[in-house]
């Protein structure tokens, strides 16, 4: 197979360029589908489709990183090229490129569903800077072979939703799939939100979305079902190769092995970022589990208001809240069980196959339990802590609770003055009426022995409130926050999406000017559609 690398120069006038250092591997290195035709079908040992996004009638460029334009080592003036324009809304392909759909299966709410693939999403190129490699993809960019029924489109709602929580979530220290930027395509695209029969036509959108690997649990299980072990063992050694090269040269199931522990390990440690700051996912499907352990795929997600390990954002999940927040570690480990079956055929051993997963649901209790204490202000470890938290969570489930306020506040608590407690966290309420009675006795309780024991460690209330200040965030991406900016972009006011950006950047500052955003879900937002629930079309 050929390998290149080479620089794309793109004249943007004559005195300026934009250069890219592509280094594409993935459609160089790996099985490609033969067959060029951009049509529905079955793909067989590929691990991926060529194909064209499809050109739009009218793109507006709508918002861009700053950061993500430096990781590519581009800059602002880079971005307002036309060629930067064209590029990153599919209306033009560089020299030497070839877009690509991926191929890929998954287990859609706990049911295989064959194969799925990049059904709206194109990967352009890869470009290397820093020894660093970011895959650059188009969402919304048009059918491929693998979008099934579906348009392969995006509109501007999803799509600002998509592109903020990305760069948001990175700058709250969650792993996760970036994004560089945000157009509009000047098309219109029919939708209908909530699946009950009322489409319309809405603005549609590109995304571009920005990732080391785009790979995910599902491809991997696609060939494990299709028994097809050359192109599954040629596929992870690509990803051995290529994303955990720690793991050495030899190709042994020991090697396998080690490389199912990281993937567990790093999933590990995503979900317990999202449990931290109150994400839910929504949609924790196999095929959108990143086998690099970062959040990828934003449709239905959201952010807990109320602390609810009941609470889910979508639509589609709402009977059976498969995908809720206080379900989310074990949907971990049930997504790492199919992937090691999809692995078993490199590696063989099964008891070595469930060691891991056992190893996931001790070290998933140990890191929450550390996570928690440094939610709480706690340094030390001390055994009664495990029950001090669980009363907590009891007690946040006694009344609506705003899970971002509760946590930002308790940082301002004295160990010294506990009666003062329900007063430090009092905003945190959405009715404060409700805590009254047994409730205000059981939270006065509960801070007279969180006093206690933040007289165990030895640091002052000032220190303690700058340690849980940096794990609590003061602001994050609430959907009523995402949808005022939807609102205000469909009637072609693009300010509040550069207001969020800045704001989410530094979700753990005061930031004393964007204080309005510092507050609960406002009584309109309960159950406007956007604010609560989403459907997988959000």
């Amino acid at each position: 197979m050929v390998k290149w690398k080479l620089h794309v120069t793109i004249e943007k006038n004559k005195h300026e360029h934009m250069k890219l250092n592509i280094k594409d591997k993935f459609n160089n290195e790996l099985p490609a589908d033969p067959i060029l035709e951009n049509r529905r079908r079955q793909v067989s040992k590929a691990c991926f489709s060529f194909v064209s996004p499809k050109s739009t009638s009218n793109p507006e460029l709508l918002h861009v990183s700053p950061e993500m334009l430096n990781n590519l080592a581009l800059n602002e003036a880079d971005s307002k090229s036309e060629t930067f324009l064209k590029t990153f809304t599919g209306n033009r392909i560089l020299p030497n490129t070839k877009p690509y759909a991926m191929c890929y299966g998954g287990h859609q709410f706990g049911n295989w569903a064959g194969q799925l693939g990049d059904g709206r999403a194109i990967n352009l190129f890869e470009v290397e800077h820093h020894s660093k490699r970011w895959t650059l993809q188009l969402k919304g960019a048009g059918e491929t072979p693998y979008s099934r029924t579906a348009d392969g489109l995006a509109v501007l709602r999803s799509s600002i939703r998509e592109y903020l929580c990305s760069e948001a979530m990175y700058h709250l220290g969650v792993p996760t799939t970036r994004a560089l930027s945000l157009a509009l395509t000047g098309d219109q695209v029919l939708r209908d939100v909530m699946y009950n029969g009322n489409a319309a036509y809405e603005k549609g959108a590109v995304v571009t979305r920005v990732s080391p690997s785009f790979l995910r649990f599902g491809s991997y299980q696609i060939f494990a079902a299709k028994q097809d072990d050359t192109t599954l063992k040629t596929l992870v050694d690509y990803t051995i190769k290529e994303h955990f090269p720690d793991l050495g040269p030899a190709r042994t199931p020991d090697t396998y092995l080690e490389f199912f522990k990281m993937v567990s390990q790093r999933t590990l440690d995503m979900i317990i970022h999202w449990q931290r700051v109150g994400f839910v996912h929504g949609v924790m499907n196999t095929d959108n589990m990143s086998i690099l352990g970062l959040t990828i795929d934003y449709g239905p997600y959201g952010w807990l208001e109320d602390f609810d390990f009941g609470w889910t954002p979508n639509t589609t999940d709402s009977q059976h809240k498969r995908y809720r927040y206080g379900n989310q570690p074990n949907i971990g480990l049930w997504n790492l069980m199919q992937l090691a079956n999809a692995l078993y055929p490199l590696i063989k051993d099964i008891p070595a196959l469930e060691g891991v997963l056992e190893a996931y649901k001790t070290n998933f209790d140990i890191a929450s339990l550390q996570m928690m204490r440094s939610k709480l202000g706690m340094q030390t470890e001390i055994a009664e802590d495990k029950v001090l938290i669980q009363d907590l969570e009891e007690n946040l489930h006694l009344t609506e609770t705003d899970m971002t306020i509760f946590f930002r506040n308790l940082s301002d608590f004295k160990k010294d003055t506990p009666s003062n407690g329900l007063k430090v966290v009092n905003d945190a309420f959405y009715k404060a009426a409700e805590v009254s009675g047994v409730i205000i006795q059981k939270w006065e309780t509960w801070f007279e022995r969180y006093s206690v024991r933040l007289k165990q460690e030895s640091i002052s209330d000032e220190e303690r409130k700058e340690k849980m200040n940096a794990v609590n965030p003061k602001y994050v991406l609430r959907n009523y926050m995402a949808q005022l900016a939807i609102d205000a972009a469909n009637d072609s006011n693009y300010k509040l999406i550069d207001e969020l950006f800045q704001l989410l950047k530094q979700p753990y500052s005061e930031q004393p000017e964007h204080q309005k955003w510092f507050a609960k879900r406002p009584d309109w937002a309960r159950h406007k559609v956007g604010c609560s629930m989403l459907s997988c079309s959000s």
